[in-house]
């Protein structure tokens, strides 16, 4: 099992390439970028648990790769460590101001940059505030942001996703043939916020077979995301299946029984036709959208999908 998902963001080859070989002898996943830019898309593809960034880049400076990450809601909080040559106290500083959780200078003892990696990490994870499986946000991180919908202006909108008939697949296909497939809806909810959603939108995964959705973009924006993740869903998640599966529709349970092939069910609440009194009512109100039929809407709650 992996110990995490490591981006390390370095221009040069055999620097790169040793961190790369070293830390995937060492139980984590690890992508390469050479250039800020590259950084940037990678991470918005699929986030890492943590990001080796040097500051002196070809394109653009890491502070400035640094500062995007932190202004940017999904990748906010992702622990960067900051790798350079520089062993100014006014560098250290500039980058700690931005949000920088370590700082290595080169060169470095390995073995330091491995317990300072690692220490992140956990540190992360005994916040709960990532998913492991999924990379994406969860526990904490989703509290926070639910505090900060009751003090925005802003119009919002608050989308439950569940992965309907999940435990029947995993319970015939296997634990690791889940997570394939959670990973599957976190990279179609996180590409589709891409194209129709605004910077500052979120995509978390609570737990299990649950998702969670917080876009600023405006009708019809928000339909169209969905829209378009639930038809990607679909098509893809027949892959997942075997041919004999695929073709009758349903899996068989070993404790007997037919259960039906994976489809998404969302539900969606906004500020823009209603008012909430807590972040409880936001949750179990976008829950409560999600259960009722297609086309059984009640009051101000958005059932579109």
């Amino acid at each position: 099992m992996s110990k995490g998902r490591i981006l390390v963001v370095e221009d040069d080859f055999d620097i790169s390439n040793m961190l790369r070989i070293y830390f995937s002898g060492q139980g984590y996943d690890v992508q390469v970028a050479p250039r800020g830019g590259d950084a940037l898309t990678l991470t918005r593809k699929q986030m890492p648990q943590l990001i080796v960034l040097d500051i002196m880049l070809p394109d653009m400076d890491g502070y400035s790769v640094c500062r995007e990450l932190r202004q940017t809601t999904r990748t906010s909080h992702i622990p960067i460590i900051f790798l350079t040559q520089k062993d100014e106290r006014s560098d250290k500083i500039a980058g700690l101001e931005l949000g920088a959780d370590d700082y290595i200078t080169k060169p470095f003892d390995i073995e330091e940059l491995k317990l300072r990696v690692k220490n992140a990490i956990d540190r992360v994870e005994r916040e709960k505030s990532m998913d492991p499986d999924t990379g994406l946000p969860a526990g904490k991180l989703i509290e926070d942001q639910l505090r900060e919908l009751m003090r925005k202006t802003d119009t919002w909108t608050y989308i439950d996703v569940k992965i309907n008939s999940f435990d029947p697949f995993r319970e015939v296909y296997g634990v690791l043939a889940g997570k394939e497939v959670l990973k599957l809806v976190a990279r179609q909810l996180t590409e589709a916020v891409d194209e129709f959603g605004t910077p500052d939108d979120f995509v978390a995964h609570p737990a299990n077979d649950n998702f969670v959705v917080i876009t600023y973009a405006t009708a019809p924006k928000p339909t169209q995301m969905m829209d378009k993740v639930m038809s990607r869903f679909n098509d893809e998640v027949k892959q997942h299946y075997s041919f004999i599966d695929r073709e009758r529709g349903f899996v068989s349970l070993e404790s007997g029984g037919e259960k039906p092939l994976m489809t998404l069910g969302t539900g969606s609440v906004s500020n823009a036709t209603q008012q909430f009194a807590d972040i409880r009512e936001i949750t179990e109100m976008a829950a409560e959208a999600r259960r009722k039929p297609a086309g059984d809407v009640a009051g101000p709650i958005e059932t579109s999908w």
